[in-house]
């Protein structure tokens, strides 16, 4: 009998969910599916697609710069992500015309994440992970910080739907009928702060589309209905999470391979169901 090493290739001889680390990515693929889809559907209806990808490399910068002083990868992350949020937010409209600036944002994040690395190389690994992710790396703590800050995304992401939605679809008349667009802004990506905080642990910074524009983009090919559109957009983010940890599982490929591929799929279907069906 041929003995073997490794959670990933023994699970292979037992059921899926035997392992704690199975269990524990299924459950953190849950979370943050569901955030990331809720929160991706109104990044893509506002076009602020663009800005949450640049939230990610902040993001990075935030994670490996407290690695760099002795703090947590997460903490870091969450915390300079959410401020690069709020400045954005403080923007406002004036956001949308400034697509190089925010390029170079983006750019210059990355490049002071890898500055701290540089310095601390003994992370090295734990960086990559948020960078490409690695969801079977999550641990029950790990998955509590995940289950908190996913609690407080989508409650907030509630309590200002409503207003958010008008403020997205007719700025001017919910302007003039006294919604505070600057407010609504700053509230709502930092929202998406936390939510791509969340992705990260997932599918990493460089792949937060994945999760939060995908899923959203397909949903509002396939329905113009607000509701039934938040609902799918969750449920692909659902779909795609947990098939890509099930691919990964059998075939022993990164399971941030499987959630892009699927993701692209998926959207890629979305287009070609909407011409038909036009």
């Amino acid at each position: 009998m041929t003995t073997v090493t490794g959670p990933i290739i023994t699970c292979r001889h037992t059921a899926m969910f035997d392992y704690d680390f199975m269990r524990h990515a299924f459950a953190a693929a849950t979370i943050v599916a569901v955030v990331a889809g809720l929160v991706g559907y109104f990044l893509v209806l506002r076009g602020q697609t663009f800005a949450g990808h640049a939230l990610a490399h902040v993001g990075f910068t935030g994670a490996t710069g407290a690695v760099l002083v002795g703090l947590s990868p997460l903490a870091g992350l969450v915390v300079v992500t959410v401020a690069g949020g709020i400045g954005m937010g403080f923007a406002g409209e004036r956001l949308a015309q400034r697509d190089v600036a925010i390029g170079m944002v983006l750019s210059l994040s990355l490049g002071l994440g890898l500055l701290f690395l540089h310095f601390f190389t003994a992370y090295a690994t734990q960086v990559t992970a948020l960078l490409f992710g690695n969801v079977l790396s999550v641990d029950t703590d790990t998955l509590w910080a995940l289950l908190a800050l996913g609690g407080v995304s989508i409650g907030a992401l509630g309590v200002i739907a409503r207003p958010l939605l008008f403020a997205s679809l007719l700025p001017e008349l919910a302007e003039a009928k006294g919604v505070n667009l600057r407010l609504f802004a700053v509230l709502f990506l930092a929202i998406v702060a936390l939510a791509t905080a969340e992705c990260a642990q997932i599918v990493g910074v460089l792949l937060v589309f994945t999760l939060m524009v995908g899923p959203a983009a397909a949903a509002q090919r396939l329905t113009s209905r607000i509701d039934v559109g938040l609902a799918l957009a969750a449920g692909l983010a659902l779909a795609e999470a947990w098939g890509g940890i099930a691919l990964a599982y059998w075939t022993d490929w990164p399971s941030s391979f499987w959630i892009t591929a699927l993701s692209a799929t998926v959207y890629l279907a979305a287009i070609v169901v909407r011409r038909v069906v036009t």
